[in-house]
């Protein structure tokens, strides 16, 4: 990707974010490095205590309370991220059109929070349908984070939300660069966001599945890798980026984190829950050949593994077909510190390893206390973060339900 002309080619100029125990990526970060969990407890209606990752960030910095109660928690998340996100790479629309800006927001779910919540207050009133806010609808769309994050700041170029389960913060990045490759915007915000604590039905549905996760102490409930894991920690949070061409970074002496030179997409085809790694190889081969790099060329890969025992070991068969032999593969998980966030757990997940770039250290996968042999990963960080001489490619891994994956690669700015 690096042989094209500066206008073909996209860097992410600007980060925010929200995340269990962090409002910015300098929190997160250091957090990570430190082996920091940021998950707590949630007293869930009708389920009582579980571990979960619940955010606690300045609601009221960017748009008033009132407008926050007009809207979602999914909104006002995307409110703070993308604010944050414009603020961190100096972007002020002087030098872009907002009506040639584009918001793509990647979703795992959206309206079950709000729908939950009016069924609910319906209930103390007889199920008395009057009593049904009629902001109901505004709020449940799904381009509704987009949507009010393009009425925060005025944007009026396209914005919607892109559904692909827990790929789809990396969707949307997707989405974002080949929107401005194309020329149809000249500056993307695009991520993720996930407001999924709200709703008791995905904590009831995982642990109908048995893949809940339980632990006396919540900041060792999420333990990807480790023979004791069984299951997901449930999270919210949200992270934007924002992309731009390389001339118009350059031109404005923009702060480059990274160059995104590869990515793919496809479909397992085979079941609802069940993830298939031979097709998640395939996605990561796909990625890797579209940056033109070779698997021993990738200094981190940050796993997608969420805790379920038969996820991780799928990942972790493609995992090492994939990258056999290549010793110079440092690989990381960033939902053991944070949970799974869902449709923000791409770009969450991303943004964690970006400051590597310059730190030139690899986060540490942490409650890996006692791995499982079919989990065995050369190269895997646990516990303890490693220093490398230079970290030059990201390789970020996000999977979700229905089969869907998705490969994020993000190279070392080097200008030439």
């Amino acid at each position: 990707m690096k042989n094209l002309p500066l206008h073909q080619r996209i860097v992410i100029t600007g980060v925010g974010l929200v995340a269990p125990g962090a409002t910015n990526l300098g929190e997160f970060r250091a957090n990570l490095l430190a082996g920091r969990s940021g998950v707590s407890t949630l007293d869930l209606r009708y389920m009582g205590v579980h571990p979960a990752g619940v955010c606690s960030f300045a609601e009221t910095r960017y748009r008033k309370k009132r407008e926050n109660s007009r809207g979602t928690r999914g909104g006002c998340i995307g409110v703070y991220c993308a604010n944050e996100a414009l603020v961190d790479a100096g972007i002020d629309f002087s030098s872009y059109d907002r009506a040639n800006t584009g918001v793509y927001i990647g979703l795992t779910e959206h309206g079950t929070v709000e729908t939950e919540n009016e069924v609910y207050n319906i209930g103390q009133y007889g199920y008395d349908v009057n009593y049904w806010t009629h902001h109901h609808n505004p709020r449940t769309v799904l381009n509704n984070p987009a949507g009010e994050i393009t009425m925060n700041l005025g944007i009026t170029g396209p914005h919607y939300a892109i559904g692909a389960a827990c790929a789809a913060g990396n969707a949307a990045l997707i989405q974002g660069v080949q929107m401005l490759r194309l020329g149809e915007v000249d500056l993307a915000l695009c991520g993720g966001l996930s407001e999924c604590v709200g709703s008791f039905g995905i904590f009831a549905s995982f642990r109908a599945q048995g893949a809940l996760a339980e632990h006396a102490d919540p900041t060792k409930a999420s333990r990807p890798f480790d023979r004791d894991r069984n299951g997901i920690v449930i999270s919210e949070g949200g992270c934007l980026f924002t992309l731009e061409r390389l001339d118009r970074a350059l031109e404005r002496g923009a702060r480059i984190y990274g160059e995104i030179t590869g990515y793919a997409m496809n479909s397992d085809a085979r079941d609802f829950v069940l993830p298939h790694g031979p097709r998640q190889k395939q996605c990561m081969v796909a990625a890797l050949q579209r940056a033109g790099l070779e698997p021993e060329q990738i200094t981190i890969l940050n796993a997608h593994a969420t805790g379920t025992r038969q996820g991780d070991i799928e990942e972790c068969n493609a995992i090492r077909e994939t990258f056999a032999g290549c010793t110079n593969t440092w690989i990381n998980n960033t939902k053991s510190s944070i949970g799974h966030a869902m449709g923000a757990a791409g770009v969450l997940e991303l943004a964690g390893n970006l400051p590597a770039f310059t730190d030139n250290m690899v986060h540490p996968t942490i409650n890996l206390d006692t791995p499982d042999p079919d989990c065995s990963l050369p190269g895997l960080v646990a516990n303890t973060p490693r220093q490398l001489p230079q970290i030059n490619a990201i390789l970020n891994n996000s999977f979700g339900m229905l089969g869907i994956n998705s490969v994020v690669i993000v190279e070392r700015f080097v200008a030439n």
